[in-house]
């Protein structure tokens, strides 16, 4: 009899748990239940926040949920997509297989990985890293995607920019709970007490910055996104920094695991989050509805 697989690295989680904390870190600005799947939608901005996420049973047959699916999307002026996952249990093969043979078209695959977040502190020297509540002016200029819209800047962070202050630099005095939008981890605007808590990292550069980040700390889970480097600042070490600077923050507000999400031909940021001790969890993925038009907004992930 051949030995047991190893037990897979990073903290032990449920899809299904990893499934709703990563839903909380990309917010979409509407959602209505149909049974227990979730149907999001933000103009188009993410197919994270903008599909159907199935954590359940929709409360009628398949053929009838994929046509109220697509009513509600069309309504919006959307492409209707259903995010899906696989490779992990309690991951939905069978619903991939039935949203293929309906001739729904799978446009995105990406992977969610875990890992330890005290490692992620540990391995970078985060000085230099601004922290702050909001996604500033600087901050978006170094953001990947374009057109940043109003819509953008709900999902990335809760509340108004202007609410959360003078952005902070790492090494300074620790932010009191005023500064840091109330209780840790609580999110919202300061005392509101609700949602995750959401942090952006910068490195400054002399006309945009040299990187940049983002955190979502969320219970126990600190997840990261949009950690991005100027091309000519590669190879400094600075994805690094900025991680460690926003998992310490993490850590101070009471999380202890950490997740992200990448996408399958991005080798750098693969190789990058192998060496911080992340490993891969499941695989999601985004199916567009037959004859669905391509999204107007940004449709990355």
């Amino acid at each position: 009899m051949p030995p047991a697989p190893a037990r897979r690295r990073g903290p032990a989680a449920s899809y299904e748990e990893l499934a709703r904390v990563a839903a909380r870190a990309w917010p979409p600005l509407e959602s209505e239940p149909l049974g227990e799947w979730e149907l999001r939608g933000a103009e188009g901005f993410t197919r994270r926040a903008n599909s159907v996420l199935p954590l359940g049973d929709p409360g009628m047959p398949l053929d009838e949920a994929l046509t109220a699916v697509r009513r509600w999307y069309a309504e919006r002026g959307l492409p209707a997509y259903v995010q899906t996952a696989t490779g992990a249990e309690g991951t939905q093969e069978l619903l991939c297989a039935e949203l293929e043979r309906r001739g729904w078209v799978r446009e995105v695959t990406a992977e969610l990985w875990v890992g330890a977040l005290a490692p992620v502190a540990d391995r970078g020297e985060p000085s230099g890293v601004v922290l702050s509540r909001q996604a500033d002016e600087a901050w978006l200029a170094r953001y990947r995607r374009k057109g940043v819209s109003e819509v953008a800047l709900k999902v990335l962070g809760p509340g108004s920019p202007r609410s959360w202050g003078s952005p902070r630099s790492w090494g300074s005095p620790r932010s009191s709970e005023a500064e840091s939008g109330g209780e840790a981890g609580s999110g919202g605007e300061p005392g509101s007490g609700g949602g995750p808590s959401v942090w952006f990292a910068t490195v400054p550069g002399p006309d945009a910055p040299a990187a940049i980040g983002r955190c979502v700390v969320d219970g126990r889970w600190a997840g990261f996104a949009a950690v991005e480097v100027d091309p000519a600042q590669r190879r400094r070490g600075l994805a690094t920094a900025v991680m460690a600077a926003l998992a310490r923050r993490a850590l101070d507000e009471g999380a202890s695991a950490a997740w992200l999400q990448v996408e399958e031909d991005n080798a750098g940021a693969r190789a990058l989050y192998d060496r911080l001790g992340f490993a891969p969890h499941h695989a999601y993925h985004h199916y567009r509805a037959p004859e669905s038009s391509a999204p107007a907004g940004d449709g990355s992930l």
